[in-house]
This record gives structure tokens, C-alpha cells and sequence, in this order.
């Protein structure tokens, strides 16, 4: 009998034959009407070169394949795990395998990049270098060492996207020249080889021209030399370099002091509230009551998928927002082009004890600072989005999240931390804006040997909540921080934590040098409905009972607005401003005076406002003209119930829930108060209230407020009178603001996956 070859072969040669057959076979299936049938490319790109821009990890590659890349054309393949392991053996196979380690001593190679081979002059790595070239930090995970050993022999052979080197020539003659970040149709963002960032219309430009060769000179560096340089980008710690000393460009320079006098820069939109004192209010006028009718859409821009709640800033002609899933981008803020992308690889995130959004950046000097959904603060480059630095603010796998924009002040960057829901505690940290490293920490729970520790019955504090879901403020005169603390923890059931539960639910006035607490006013003692007092803490002078005084304003989730002396945290004045059934009102100290019988129960409770609140967290605003305070106001009632659940740290610990009245619905306003008494003055009603949707107030006498169904509304700032709306087709859950460039005033606002712009013709 005459045996066949193939019973010759060992059994596992045979299985790792089929298995690559199969491998190959469900490329084709899947990959192949984009990426051709052998992965070279064709509507898809090239997958051979193991240049995967959105990572080389196997982990990496398992998120692009099974959820796609938002944005592109690429979609997600939710195959299976076996099969989803083929693929990625396929990839590695047709890119070359996986790498093997170049002979070379990566601390040699690091001398070198950043002293012999002057690498470091146009590259970064670490947050150290320059800027004209790509970020090499993480390119280990995004190409193969072939690849990285022929762009340094040959750099002509491979120019990265966005630094195509270009001469730009004005009409008044003066010559740029540089790599071009981003271009289109009609206009190009030029950084030059000073590293100043340029944005034309092309129609503004007397000569473009492309160059076809890389700035990147030949260097016939020793074999031995270029190994070594191999082996420090794909071995080399990052963390390790240290960072050198931060000066920030003359042409790009956003100081304190340009903070701290944001009103004298009406153009530019500084910080997420619009200035240190959350007023949100711009002072452009170009848009008034008598032509606001007029306004019309100018930009649009796709974050991709989610719900967005960013509120962009603006410097000087850029715009820079972030997404709901810690991407973020840098545009020509009067055309919408993108300049550059971050772009983060998120971990799992335990999302029962977050929202999975982000709110924006800080910006201090020529960095920005964005707090991320796996707890960390990250600084990045502004002209170019490469990161300086990322430190872990805490362990996400706890439970612990960022969704908000950080504060920048002189010389630190403070962040608070989202812990609400899942038997944690939160805090407020202060972090170098130089080099990441923390400060201080307050904690927003009252800690041992702190008398208000008897607040809480038991060992209730140690999961006592009081996270720090939104951004603070600050008063450059008095030198202080004002940040705002949620609810205690378990949300509806406060049986095992008699007491008011400090410093839950509270305003902090904190030393910005130290993080020392200088006061505390607590707006709702002994929380049991979720009314979380993270709502914006408004910074304005003011006559209280005959006297001048510097106030803070607020109106509240649990349906009442605050006068608080900002000084001393005296309550001055305050009432409700939206319906409620829980509060007889507010006594001489502000104190609640609570009815009976409104605590949820196991058969449940029925009460006014709902958990979500009367507002919440998007913006009012104050206008100084006007002397109004306007907020976006949600009038729902809800039947609350309780339940027992013993804390685990890192799971849900809500103690049970709320059911919004149905036969109510959810009525809503836009409320014009005044500032120093709360008092009404005006109300235009929307269809479905939302505590989400914020508001703006200009200088040219008209507000800007949204709604949750999708619409922009401008109003009469004195008289509540309807100007104009337009439908942007999604929904809105943040607030809008405003900037300028070349002397045009424009609105700009993000309707769930989009940021729209509008402006007069």
C-alpha cells in the first residue's frame, strides 16, 4: 500500500498548515473587498507594513477588528474569539510576524536620538523634543522595525501623513516654509520650521507649493548607531525621560494672567465656564436682538459615535474639543478643519459607575489637559496634540472615572474625581502643570480625627460617595478654589448613615497652595434623593441687604438657588426656584427645613424634584448687564423607593431608585432670575425640560439656551422674548458658547455626535 505524503507530516504541521488555510480564508471573507485579497490595500489601506495607526497590540488589533474605527469606513466585525484570533495571526503573517528585538542598547540609542543624530530637534519622545515631525513614542505599536531602520536610511522612501513638507508664499510676499498638519479645498494649517502654527484660506495665498521630499536630512549614521536608536523607540521606558525645563512659545502662550483676564480677550473662549468665575457669558456683540434672526450654520464637525457634553475652547483661531471617548481635536475654528487628533485606546471600562462622556479640556501656557475615563490626566502639545505627560490619578478598575474638564490655575492643574455610585469616595487633587506631579488631595468625605466625621453613623463614611463630577471655579482675589461635592452613598437609603453625611452635597472653598478647606456650606443635609450639588458655583459682586458683597450663586439640583458670601460661606439669601414638595424652605442659615414623610421607602415615596434634579450639570449663565441669572430648569416628580444592599467598593451602591411621573411629564424652562434674591423674572417654556441643556449670555443682549429635543434658542436676554431657533437633528445634553476670528462672532454648540457653528451671513 502506498502511503500519502501528508501521513508523513507530524500531526501538529498538519493542524498549524490547516489553521493557516483557515486564517487566510476568513481574511478573504471579511477583509479582502477593502484591504485586497493579500492585505496590500485598495480602498482599505495596506496592512503588510504592520503600520496600523490605531495600534500594533493584540489587543489594539481585537478592538479595530471587532469594533471598527469611528469615523471611517471601517467597520466592526463582532466575530468570535477563535476567529478573531485568526485574523490577527494572519496580520502578524503578512506583516512580517511579530517583532524581535533589534541588537542594539536602547540607552545608548537615547544619547543618540537626543544628542548625536539630533533626532530630538524635529521628533518627540517622552514629551521631549520638537515638533515637526511625527510623536515617536508609541510608533513601537504602530509600524515594524523595517520600516523604522528604512525611514532613517532613506527618509524620502516614507513621508508621514500631515508633515508633507510645503512653501507657502502670502500676497504680501511673506514665504513660509514647513510641513502641512492639514489641508483641503479651500485651506491648509501650515506649522513652519519655528514651529509656529499658520492657518490660510488657499484664496489668501499668492503661491502653494508641495514638495515631494521629507525635511528629515540624510544622516549616515554607523550601523551600530541606528541599532541603538532602533532599540530606544521600541524598548525604551517613556516614563523615564525626564522632561526638560516648560517655556512656552512666544507666538502660543495662554498664562494665568491671560486666564484671570479672559474678559479682555472676547475672542477667545479660556476655560469651560468662559472665565474663572463660571459666569459663561461672552462679552461679543456683533449678535443683537434686532438681527439674531439672521443667523445661519457655518461648520459642522463629526466626533464620531456617543454623546457629546464637550464645551470647546478657543485661542487665537483654534478650537479645541475632546470626544465622549477621550479622543479629541484641534480645528481651524473658522473653518472647521481638523489640525490634529488624539486619539486614546480606552480600557474596559466599569461604566455602571460613570457616564461614558467627556466635558473638555484646560488649557495653561501652550499645553492642554484632559481628564480621562480610565482616571488619568494627560497634558498635551497644543499645536500639534502630542502628549507631554500622563499620570494615573487613580486605579479605573476600582471604579474610578473623570468625565470632567480639569481647571487651570498658576501653575497647577485640579481635577476631582467621579466615584458616586459604587461605594467609593471622592476627592479633589491639584497636579505641577510642568511635570504631573500631585500636589495635594482633599477629600470630600470627612476623614478621621476631623470632628464631622461623627456626621456619619458607623463605618458609613468609608463608602460615603460625595464624588466630584463637575468643574470648579476660582477667585483670583481672594485666591480660592470653589468646587462642588455629589451625593452621599447609598443615593435613596439613608438608614445606615444617620446624619448630614459631610461634606456630601457641599460647596469647598479650598487653598489652591495647599488644598486646606477654608469653609464648607452643605446644601442638602443627609441626602436621600440623588441630588447630587455638582451644579456650576457662579462668581459675581453684588449688594446684599445694603451692603457690597462678593457673592457665590447657585441654583441647585434639589429645586433651590443660594446667595452665598464667597468669602466666609455665610448664606445670605435663597428660595426655591422650581417645583418641589420636600422643603418647607430654607431657614436663616440656608439649612433646608425638611417634611416629613419624604424619605424613599420600600413602597416608595412620592416627590418633586425627580434625581436628575430641577438643574443639573449644563451651564447657567450670568449676564452683568442685565443682572439676571439664567438656568435651564426641568419641573418632574418621581416616586422614590429604598432598598438594603451592603457596599462593595467598585459595584453599584444606589440603595434604589426614582420613577419620573408619566401623567407630568417632564415640562421645562429657560428661567431668568435675579442674581442676588432668586427672585423670577421671566420663563420661556420648552417642550421636554432637561437639567443637561445650558445656556449662554452675551454682551449684544441675547441668550443662547438648547434644549434636549434638538434645538438652538435665542432669546432676549431682559424679556425672555423668542428671537430664533434652528433644529440641529440631534440631541443636545451641553451647553453653548462663543468666540471670534477675524472680527466674526460665532455660536458653537455639540448636538450628540456633531458640533455645530453658526454665525450672521
Amino acid at each position: 500500500m502506498k502511503l500519502s505524503f501528508a501521513l508523513l507530516l507530524p500531526v501538529a504541521l498538519l493542524a498549524q498548515h490547516a489553521q493557516t488555510d483557515e486564517a487566510a480564508a476568513l481574511f478573504v471573507k471579511l477583509c479582502s473587498a477593502c484591504h485586497g485579497d493579500s492585505g496590500k490595500g485598495g480602498r482599505g489601506s495596506d496592512l503588510t507594513t504592520g503600520q496600523w495607526l490605531h495600534g500594533n497590540s493584540d489587543e489594539d488589533l481585537r478592538r479595530v477588528i471587532n469594533k471598527g474605527i469611528p469615523g471611517t469606513q471601517m467597520p466592526g466585525f463582532p466575530t468570535s474569539e477563535a476567529d478573531t484570533n485568526l485574523l490577527i495571526a494572519h496580520l502578524r503573517k503578512i506583516s512580517g510576524g511579530i517583532q524581535k528585538e533589534v541588537a542594539g542598547d536602547p540607552e545608548l540609542g537615547r544619547a543618540a536620538f537626543f544628542d548625536e543624530a539630533q533626532c530630538s530637534n524635529c521628533h518627540m519622545y517622552g514629551g521631549r523634543g520638537g515638533l515637526r515631525a511625527p510623536d515617536l513614542t508609541r510608533i513601537a505599536k504602530s509600524t515594524t522595525i523595517a520600516n523604522l531602520r528604512s525611514s532613517i536610511t532613506d527618509p524620502d522612501a516614507d513621508i508621514s501623513i500631515g508633515y508633507n513638507s510645503i512653501e507657502a508664499t502670502t500676497k504680501s510676499g511673506k514665504l513660509i516654509r514647513g510641513v502641512a498638519r492639514h489641508e483641503d479645498t479651500f485651506n491648509i494649517q501650515i506649522l513652519d520650521n519655528a514651529e509656529h502654527l499658520y492657518s490660510f484660506r488657499k484664496s489668501d495665498l499668492s503661491n502653494l507649493k508641495h514638495i515631494a521630499t521629507s525635511q528629515m536630512p540624510k544622516q549616515n549614521l554607523p550601523a551600530q548607531t541606528v541599532d541603538n536608536i532602533l532599540a530606544f523607540l521600541t524598548r525604551y521606558d517613556a516614563a523615564k525621560i525626564e522632561l526638560p525645563a516648560w517655556r512656552p512659545p512666544s507666538d502660543f502662550n495662554v498664562t494665568f494672567d491671560r486666564l484671570k483676564n479672559s474678559a479682555a480677550e472676547p475672542q477667545n473662549w479660556l476655560t469651560h465656564w468662559g472665565d474663572f468665575a463660571g459666569t459663561h457669558s461672552s462679552p461679543l456683540k456683533s449678535i443683537t436682538p434686532q438681527n439674531a434672526a439672521n443667523l445661519r450654520p457655518q461648520w459642522n464637525y463629526q466626533f464620531g459615535a456617543g454623546l457629546n457634553e464637550t464645551t470647546p475652547l478657543v485661542v487665537d483661531g483654534i478650537m479645541f474639543v475632546t470626544g465622549p471617548q477621550n479622543n479629541a481635536t484641534a480645528l481651524d475654528a473658522r473653518s472647521g478643519n481638523p489640525i490634529w487628533q488624539y486619539k486614546r485606546p480606552l480600557p474596559k471600562i466599569a461604566s455602571h459607575c460613570t457616564v461614558m462622556t467627556n466635558r473638555g479640556f484646560a488649557i495653561l501656557g501652550d499645553r492642554l489637559y484632559m481628564a480621562t475615563l480610565d482616571a488619568h490626566l494627560v497634558a498635551l502639545n497644543a499645536k500639534t496634540g502630542n502628549v507631554i505627560f500622563d499620570v494615573e490619578v487613580d486605579d479605573y478598575q476600582k471604579g474610578f472615572s473623570i468625565t470632567h474638564a480639569p481647571l487651570a490655575i498658576d501653575g497647577k492643574i485640579i481635577v476631582g474625581i467621579t466615584a458616586g455610585e459604587c461605594a467609593l469616595t471622592g476627592y479633589v487633587d491639584a497636579y505641577d502643570a510642568a511635570t504631573g506631579k500631585r500636589l495635594w488631595r482633599t477629600q470630600t468625605v470627612a476623614q478621621p480625627g476631623d470632628p464631622n466625621r461623627a456626621t456619619w453613623a458607623g463605618d458609613s463614611a468609608k463608602y460615603g460617595g460625595a464624588p466630584t463630577w463637575m468643574t470648579g471655579t476660582y477667585d483670583p482675589a481672594t485666591d480660592t478654589i470653589y468646587w462642588a461635592t455629589g451625593n452621599p452613598g447609598p443615593d435613596y437609603n439613608g438608614a445606615h448613615r444617620a446624619g448630614d453625611n459631610l461634606y456630601s452635597d457641599s460647596v469647598l472653598a479650598l487653598d489652591p497652595h495647599t488644598g486646606k478647606m477654608k469653609w464648607y456650606f452643605q446644601f442638602t443635609p443627609h441626602d436621600t434623593h440623588d441630588w447630587d450639588a455638582t451644579q456650576t458655583l457662579v462668581l459675581i459682586d453684588g449688594v446684599v441687604r445694603g451692603k457690597p458683597r462678593k457673592l457665590l450663586v447657585t441654583a441647585q439640583r434639589n429645586a433651590f438657588y443660594y446667595v452665598l458670601d464667597r468669602t466666609t460661606g455665610e448664606f445670605l439669601n435663597g428660595q426655591a426656584f422650581a417645583k418641589q414638595n420636600w422643603a418647607k424652605g430654607l431657614d436663616d442659615k440656608g439649612r433646608p427645613i425638611v417634611l416629613p414623610n419624604t424619605d424613599p421607602t420600600s413602597a416608595g415615596v412620592y416627590t418633586c424634584p425627580d434625581a436628575l434634579g430641577s438643574t443639573n450639570w449644563g451651564a447657567p449663565s450670568y449676564d452683568n448687564a442685565t443682572k439676571l441669572f439664567y438656568v435651564s430648569v426641568k419641573e418632574t416628580c418621581a416616586t422614590y423607593t429604598s432598598v438594603d444592599k451592603s457596599p462593595v467598593p467598585g459595584e453599584g451602591f444606589t440603595g434604589g431608585a426614582d420613577k419620573i411621573d408619566p401623567k407630568i411629564g417632564e415640562p421645562g424652562f429657560i428661567r431668568a432670575l435675579d442674581a442676588t434674591t432668586g427672585k423670577f423674572r421671566w420663563d420661556f417654556p420648552i417642550k421636554t425640560g432637561a437639567p443637561s441643556t445650558g445656556n449662554l449670555a452675551t454682551a449684544g443682549g441675547v441668550l443662547f439656551a438648547s434644549s434636549a429635543d434638538g434645538n438652538l434658542i435665542a432669546l432676549d436676554s431682559k424679556t425672555g422674548k423668542y428671537l430664533w431657533h434652528y433644529q440641529t437633528g440631534a440631541k443636545i445634553i451641553t451647553s453653548p458658547m462663543a468666540y471670534a476670528v477675524d472680527g466674526k462672532q460665532y455660536i458653537a454648540i455639540a448636538a450628540q455626535s456633531m458640533l455645530i457653528t453658526f454665525a450672521l451671513p
